[in-house]
């Protein structure tokens, strides 16, 4: 991957490209920010540019042994760490056994999300996790010496999904690894790792794509007019999957919209019953969509809740969600707002500690039935 290839987000290419040149590379760096603004194709195109063979000035020259290998993510110095389910039938228990998955994926789109990720290898239920085991495999590979390449790259995303045990084996080989040896962590909630590795990366913030950058990626890319491109920019709030996901209307957004209409109608007449059906709905979809879910229904409740104030350019709706905000949001104010957000973020840890969900939807819109009427 080539940083020529990334939406925006120049200032940090500049800066990672300099660096590299200056011969400062940290040999555990941090990529954290928003989902969806380029944080893993970043930290390919970065490593590849570290064993690229003929660099230009500004990137990785693409053609050379090493690049092709990287373009393929299979050059054998590259490592890579993500979240998985345990499949004990299919003997999936470790990362490289998904990594054919994960190459495939990456090729598909270099944008995405744990929900499609783990769709994508049919977790259904289960939540993805860096598991305990994986720490053995790590140490392993990285013990290995480095085969043709500059460095050994090991690019962890979602460090935040590690098991404690994993997190805490790696400690030591993080702050003291093999010569050669870079560690590129890829990061959406860099709060949620443990402090100990967080102390021993250094850091690199990396915000929102910019909007001109996400306006021309849709008009050239996608063929979008610019009035359309503008707008799905402005919705997209920096984050280029966002924009992804508007253009393609995907059954996701529909069927969580959907879904947050119902229960907000169910709670405000109080139907029981209504609110019986949904939470048996919401808990036959999935601990990952689950959460997906509730986070959605947390940023509609800003949304709603900013739309009073009427300032447009701090909102950010589709048509069909402002279309029920119009009658909607009056009923989202400062009375309830805090309650809202804090009953939303519980119900959200529940489903995250394995609470039966039906239980924790149905109480949920029971509470809702409280809040709304404030």
């Amino acid at each position: 991957m080539l940083f020529k290839d990334i939406i925006g987000q120049q200032e940090i290419k500049d800066r990672l490209v300099r660096t590299a040149k200056e011969g400062f590379i940290p040999h555990a760096q941090l990529f954290c920010g928003p989902e969806g603004v380029g944080k893993l194709p970043l930290a390919i195109a970065y490593a590849q540019y570290l064993n690229c063979e003929d660099p230009s000035e500004n990137d990785s020259c693409g053609r050379c042994s090493s690049c092709i290998k990287y373009n393929n993510l299979a050059h054998p110095d590259l490592h890579f760490v993500f979240p998985i389910v345990k499949k004990a039938a299919k003997k999936k228990e470790v990362c490289d056994d998904y990594i054919t998955e994960w190459r495939d994926f990456i090729k598909t789109s270099a944008y995405f999300n744990l929900s499609q990720w783990l769709e994508y290898i049919e977790a259904e239920n289960s939540q993805g996790l860096i598991y305990a085991k994986e720490s053995e495999e790590i140490i392993r590979k990285l013990s290995l010496r480095i085969y043709e390449a500059k460095y050994k790259i090991m690019i962890i995303w979602l460090p935040e999904k590690m098991h404690e045990s994993c997190a805490n084996k790696l400690l030591k080989i993080i702050e003291e690894p093999t010569d050669n040896t870079v560690f590129l962590l890829v990061s959406d909630t860099p709060d949620n790792i443990i402090t100990t590795i967080q102390s021993r990366c250094q850091r690199i913030n990396i915000h929102g794509v910019d909007k001109a950058a996400i306006i021309q990626t849709l008009s050239g890319d996608y063929n979008l007019s610019s009035e359309d491109a503008e707008n799905i920019a402005h919705l997209s709030n920096g984050s280029f999957l966002k924009a992804l996901e508007t253009i393609s209307l995907n059954e996701e957004h529909k069927f969580f919209f959907n879904l947050f209409v119902q229960m907000m109608r169910a709670s405000y007449a109080r139907n029981i019953k209504e609110i019986k059906t949904i939470g048996n709905e919401l808990g036959g979809i999935g601990r990952e969509n689950q959460k997906s879910f509730l986070a959605y229904c947390q940023k509609m409740v800003r949304e709603y809740f900013v739309s009073n104030l009427k300032q447009a350019e701090m909102i950010y709706l589709a048509q069909d969600e402002a279309n029920f905000g119009i009658r909607f949001s009056p009923f989202i104010n400062e009375k309830n707002i805090i309650g809202f957000m804090d009953e939303l973020a519980l119900a959200e840890r529940h489903i995250e500690q394995n609470v039966n969900a039906k239980m924790v939807f149905f109480d949920l819109c029971l509470k809702i039935t409280m809040l709304i009427k404030q």
